[in-house]
């Protein structure tokens, strides 16, 4: 199904007035809520100001996309308005705000919504959509543009719908310091080892680095505290800097690829108690998708 086929002229703005994303986001429900008086718009603006609380909704790339599921809808609604000026906000990579695609569904239409979501996101990543949007004169030229992407809405969600594409990894080469630096610098506990080539080769985590410090742990349970204080952790601390990540890296991982059907894989991350899956394609990194991620993208939307 193409995106476009979910477009309704009488809900597209092709110049929107609006000098930030809080107001687009008023004009855009105003636009929905003249078009369609019975919906309860005070339970909907609600529900978009929740997420938006939740997590700041733009995307990059010059757009936003507001979103909410909601029952105060029976069924999908989607408005778009363009910002030939662009709006004031702070943007994730500093591209300025051009495009905001609102969208509200009901909850029990999830997985269209997830796909829609992840088909306006492919949407944006082309960079000559979003001039091709600021060049249509009007709204129906503006539907032309998505109609002329070509983008589909997939029949299932699949992991390049939920996938991180930029991903903290290491090399074999590393120090194991280097390793507990990215683990602080950037708050993860977990990340893909990789080659020279970007071919996805391991894996290290937190708990591998505990395990290097602690190696004979099973001979401490049961031990009183004070016979296994912190100076187990000396032999790691002095040799950090010259031991490397392959040293200690796990080598059996699991990977998967951008077409895998996200079920399939989170139950593999279920059944095999992944906390993260590294995403290859022709074997090198291209992605990683986190057991978060499936929380904050599908079961929280």
């Amino acid at each position: 199904m193409r995106l476009s086929t979910l477009l309704s002229e009488e809900l597209v703005l092709a110049d929107m007035s609006a000098g930030n994303k809080n107001e687009a986001i008023a004009t855009l429900l105003a636009v929905i809520g003249r078009r369609f008086p019975l919906l309860d718009m005070e339970t909907i603006i609600a529900a978009i100001d929740e997420r938006e609380r939740i997590e700041n909704t733009s995307y990059g790339h010059g757009y936003a996309f507001p979103h909410a599921r909601t029952d105060a809808v029976e069924r999908m609604y989607i408005a778009i308005g363009v910002s030939k000026r662009g709006l004031s906000d702070k943007t994730p990579d500093d591209v300025t705000l051009r495009a905001v695609c609102l969208m509200l569904t009901p909850s029990n239409i999830s997985q269209l919504y997830l796909q829609t979501l992840s088909a306006f996101a492919r949407f944006a990543r082309d960079p000559q959509n979003l001039k091709r949007l600021l060049d249509a004169r009007g709204v129906a030229a503006v539907i032309e543009v998505v109609h002329q992407s070509g983008v589909n809405v997939d029949r299932e969600l699949l992991v390049r719908d939920i996938m991180v594409e930029k991903v903290i990894s290491v090399t074999t080469g590393q120090s194991l310091k280097e390793v507990a630096n990215l683990f602080y610098r950037h708050r993860i506990g977990e990340m893909p080892v990789v080659d020279s080539q970007d071919r996805v080769v391991g894996q290290i985590s937190n708990r591998d680095l505990i395990k290097a410090a602690l190696s004979d742990f099973r001979s401490l349970l049961g031990k009183s505290a004070a016979s296994a204080d912190l100076s187990m952790f000396d032999d790691l601390l002095k040799t950090q800097e010259k031991m490397t990540v392959d040293k200690i890296m796990q080598k059996d991982i699991t990977t998967t690829t951008e077409d895998t059907p996200v079920v399939q894989l989170a139950t593999a991350m279920l059944d095999k108690n992944l906390r993260i899956v590294p995403v290859v394609r022709d074997g090198k990194l291209v992605g990683v998708v986190v057991m978060s991620d499936i929380v904050s993208k599908i079961i929280r939307g």
